[in-house]
């Protein structure tokens, strides 16, 4: 086995563990043949991702490669990569680069929002903000942004790119705007969670797809897949952010709590019990949370029987994802895909 094989098998492990941990053994074996499927792919990508960048780097730089080289779940990417394969197009350089694309955008919001949020772990290691300070942090981002819209070379989808970045700080503006305090609506969160985490969703399926070849009415198929899937990735990460452990999350527990957060099984407590969201108010509103309230808050918030409610939520919009997953061509990778929805409505990390 090469070594960049290696790398790729490494890369896509998280998922795997998942699986695993949660004793899924007919998801983890599917999630095991989709990983040696698309092992030289992910090489690729891994290896794309290595030479991103200039050889003599700056402090900016060190920042941005102190998160990359941690490889996450590259869930986008690998979003990207199948909505190719359905279309019967290979893993060739313009696929590669939507699918690095993604992935460095991914990483620059998540340099950014650690900033923001005052974020101190990030992938199990201390943020590089933490490391190399919140300026070098933005800028990292900023030089992330740039890469991956240097790389998408052809027109339609460097313009779609840039709509969804835009569309994706507007939904972190939007959450920045609610900060400090608490007001438990719907809407508001369903247009932050489709801006920050939906539309990237989206665009690494349909700019796949695009790239395959696919008609419009299958792009536009994938473009619902993603978008009901980027919600259902953010539900789960409500609700890990409440219920899972740090130390397999790699962020700190409660994270959303501490910094006032709209988050699905807070907005369902706050709505069910006025003293709760009575309670979340202060929180939010606090400047220095007060870690014994915020455990007991806690504690009343997993009393309520809320977090069910909350993976109910992450379910139906798993279920929106696979009905749109039906209109799409029958075969190995729309399994594969299938795969994908199901790990991420699973995961624990």
């Amino acid at each position: 086995m090469s070594e960049t094989t290696q790398i790729a098998i490494d890369a896509a492990a998280p998922l795997l563990a998942v699986a695993r941990r949660e004793s899924i053994d007919t998801l983890a074996r599917r999630f095991a043949r989709l990983k040696r499927w698309f092992a030289h792919d992910l090489a690729q990508l891994e290896a794309g991702l290595g030479a991103v960048g200039p050889s003599s780097e700056d402090l900016a730089w060190k920042a941005a490669r102190h998160l990359l080289d941690r490889p996450g779940k590259r869930v986008r990417p690998l979003c990207a990569l199948l909505a190719a394969r359905l279309g019967d197009r290979p893993f060739d350089g313009p696929v590669q680069s939507v699918a690095i694309a993604c992935e460095l955008v991914h990483a620059a919001t998540l340099l950014h929002d650690d900033v923001i949020d005052e974020g101190d772990m990030r992938r199990g290691v201390p943020a590089a903000r933490r490391v190399y300070g919140n300026s070098a942090s933005v800028l990292a981002g900023d030089h992330l942004f740039i890469e991956a819209l240097r790389g998408v070379t052809a027109p339609p989808l460097r313009s779609a790119l840039l709509d969804v970045i835009s569309e994706m700080i507007s939904g972190e503006a939007l959450q920045l705007e609610r900060r400090g305090r608490f007001e438990p609506d719907r809407e508001t969160y369903l247009t932050v969670v489709r801006g920050k985490t939906g539309a990237l969703f989206r665009y690494a399926l349909w700019a796949g797809g695009a790239l395959g070849g696919l008609p419009a009415r299958q792009t536009a198929a994938l473009a619902e897949l993603g978008e009901s899937l980027g919600v259902a990735f953010q539900v789960i990460d409500d609700l890990l952010d409440l219920s899972g452990d740090p130390s397999v999350t790699g962020k700190s527990a409660c994270a959303d709590l501490r910094e006032g957060k709209l988050t699905w099984p807070l907005i369902l407590a706050a709505e069910r019990d006025p003293d709760v969201a009575r309670r979340l108010e202060a929180l939010a509103s606090s400047p220095q949370i007060d870690l014994q309230e915020a455990a007991s808050t806690i504690a009343a918030v997993h009393a309520m029987g809320v977090l069910d409610e909350t993976r109910e939520m992450a379910q139906a919009h798993a279920n929106q994802a696979r009905a749109a997953l039906s209109m799409l061509p029958t075969g190995p990778v729309n399994d594969a895909l299938g795969t994908v929805i199901e790990a991420v409505l699973e995961r624990s990390a």
